[in-house]
């Protein structure tokens, strides 16, 4: 009898989605792509990769690069500590293993930024090393054809279902199994509405006798979502505006953004102007222009009700001076999405 393994590749030969990094054993760009569909769908993913695997053919351009210029290139795909760490890897691996990229699941997991699922993945397709690499996709694929009621958020859920797959990946070539797995999971055995008469491994499926696949995977409770209001300043001076890098330490670590004044509520114009930081940024000489209000946007845990207030002033303060920029200048800064599509709109 066939095992599962086998069947699998089997499906895989055929009905496996040509991307193009599996088209490639190069590490370099099988990690870039990896980092790239972390929180990441693959049609959202494919044009960032082509774009940074043109712009940097070979990891001592990237490691070579300004965090700026990695960070420009990434605008809009989010989750931006993934740029910074790929950046910062990348010059990892030039100055510990001189550009050569490392060979052993050990090595690959000290990169900044790769966790346990990222070192297996890139070992398995690069070098076709035995580590499963277990993601959101094969963890529903074998809660599902295991009907395991383990939370996969758990830290004993976690070691059964590494443990399963280690031992569905035996004797299966490591880097066809992996990928094989994540197809399937995200083809056939997808979140809502599975497509289980299509799955190749439907009568071993143990959910599917039980019919409990709706009830697979099992997660623990959720973090709540909290939500801030940002007022975003942008003042504009004989076509200058103010954009200010973020510090670390909260989202956007390393973008650019107006000056922004941050409150537990929303805020009207003449509350607004009563605060201290607007008095920093603006002065007492100015005229709103326009008050926009940004469609909610929502990150992994937090959602951000945000207003941009154009404001004229005949001259920046002292603080608004020097972080003013021409529209060239801040054409070429990475900003968050959310004013990436205010500026696209405003010009």
């Amino acid at each position: 009898m066939n095992s599962s393994a086998e069947i699998l590749s089997r499906w895989y030969a055929f009905e496996g989605r040509d991307l193009p990094w599996r088209a490639t054993r190069d590490p370099y760009l099988i990690w870039l792509s990896e980092v790239i569909l972390q929180q990441t769908r693959v049609e959202q993913g494919m044009a960032y990769y082509m774009r940074f695997a043109e712009r940097f053919p070979r990891l001592e351009l990237l490691a070579e690069a300004s965090e700026d210029e990695v960070l420009k290139l990434w605008q809009g795909l989010g989750y931006y500590s993934r740029a910074r760490n790929l950046h910062a890897a990348a010059r990892q691996i030039v100055g510990e293993w001189g550009g050569q990229f490392p060979h052993t699941l050990e090595e690959v997991r000290r990169l900044k930024g790769v966790g346990e699922y990222t070192a297996a993945a890139i070992c398995s397709a690069a070098f076709d090393l035995p580590c499963a690499a277990v993601d959101g996709n094969v963890y529903r694929v074998l809660s599902r054809l295991y009907d395991v009621d383990e939370a996969i958020d758990s830290t004993a859920g976690k070691r059964t279902f590494h443990a399963l797959a280690e031992e569905m990946m035996q004797g299966a070539r490591p880097s066809i199994h992996n990928q094989a797995m994540m197809d399937l999971g995200a083809m056939i055995c997808t979140p809502r509405s599975p497509r289980c008469e299509e799955c190749p491994l439907q009568d071993r499926c143990m959910a599917r006798a039980a019919g409990t696949t709706e009830e697979r995977p099992v997660k623990n409770g959720r973090q709540k979502v909290r939500e801030r209001w940002f007022n975003y300043l942008d003042l504009r001076s004989e076509d200058r505006s103010v954009l200010v890098r973020r510090g670390a330490g909260d989202i956007w670590q390393g973008l650019y953004e107006f000056p922004l004044v941050e409150r537990e509520k929303p805020l009207e114009l003449e509350e607004l102007a009563a605060c201290a930081e607007f008095h920093e940024w603006v002065g007492a000489d100015w005229t709103l222009q326009e008050k926009t209000p940004l469609k909610p946007h929502r990150l992994s845990h937090q959602l951000l009700h945000a207003v941009v207030w154009r404001l004229e002033v005949p001259r920046f303060t002292p603080r608004a001076e020097a972080c003013a920029l021409d529209s060239v200048e801040i054409g070429q800064r990475a900003v968050p999405r959310l004013l990436e599509l205010y500026l696209n709109k405003k010009g």
